[in-house]
C-alpha cells in the first residue's frame, strides 16, 4: 500500500516494523489480538479497538523516541529486556499493561546522559 494511501494505524505499524524491529507477532501479542488482526490492521480493511489504539500509539511513541539511540534491532531488543530501572520489568509489557509513562521515565534519563 502506498504510504500516502495508508491509515494512520497502518502506517504506525509500518513504523514500527521498520524503525523498531518488530513483527506482526510482537504487535499481536502486545494488543493481545491474533496475527491476521494485525494484518487487518495494516491493510485498513479494521480499526483496532480504542485500548488497542492506544497501546499502539504508545508503542509508536517509544519506538520514535528509542530511535535516537538504537538501531531497530536493539529497539526491539530493548523493548523485550528486563531493565533495572523498570524493577526488573520489560518495557513492552509495562506498554501493553498501559505504564508506558514508566517507560518514558527511563528514556528521558538515558536522553539526559547523552546530553550532558
Amino acid at each position: 500500500m502506498n504510504q500516502l494511501h495508508m491509515t494512520p494505524v497502518a502506517r504506525n505499524i509500518e513504523d514500527l516494523s521498520k524503525d523498531g524491529g518488530l513483527k506482526g507477532t510482537d504487535i499481536a501479542n502486545i494488543t493481545s489480538v491474533s496475527k491476521a488482526t494485525v494484518s487487518r490492521w495494516k491493510s485498513g480493511s479494521l480499526n483496532p479497538q480504542p485500548k488497542n489504539e492506544l497501546v499502539l500509539s504508545d508503542l509508536h511513541y517509544v519506538v520514535q523516541r528509542l530511535r535516537d539511540f538504537y538501531t531497530s534491532a536493539e529497539i526491539r531488543a530493548w523493548l523485550y529486556a528486563r531493565h533495572p530501572q523498570l524493577s526488573d520489568e520489560r518495557a513492552i509489557d509495562l506498554i501493553h499493561e498501559g505504564r508506558t509513562e514508566d517507560v518514558l521515565k527511563v528514556i528521558n534519563r538515558l536522553a539526559a546522559e547523552v546530553f550532558l
